[in-house]
């Protein structure tokens, strides 16, 4: 896999316009960052580090950030439906993940890797 084209255009179909949504909204709020591959994943890295990754399964997505970013808007992320591991965000088509929670766990991971 080489850029995040190519691993959207692999996805499931139904789950392409919301890995296309996230992409957009991570490069939105990460503006400086650089699209990355790294293990079979999307990112965005910043000076070396990646701020966010995403990734598309058979019938879910996945968001994946710094475990200080899911800890801060945990009850956020509660408040959206949605589930979280120590470093990720799952969500669906049927329940996807609110664009301005996207970008407010970009900045809260930047934040907490201290770029």
């Amino acid at each position: 896999m080489s850029d995040h084209d190519a691993y959207i255009a692999e996805a499931p179909v139904d789950l392409r316009p919301l890995l296309e949504q996230v992409r957009a909204q991570l490069s939105a709020a990460l503006p400086d960052a650089e699209e990355v591959v790294k293990y079979n994943m999307p990112g965005f890295q910043v000076g070396g580090s990646i701020v966010a990754g995403y990734g598309a399964f058979s019938r879910q997505c996945g968001l994946y950030l710094s475990k200080g970013a899911i800890t801060a808007l945990a009850d956020d992320i509660a408040d959206a439906g949605l589930k979280a591991s120590k470093t990720g965000v799952t969500f669906s088509a049927r329940k996807p993940i609110p664009d301005d929670l996207l970008r407010r766990l970009a900045a809260a991971s930047r934040k907490d890797l201290g770029l």
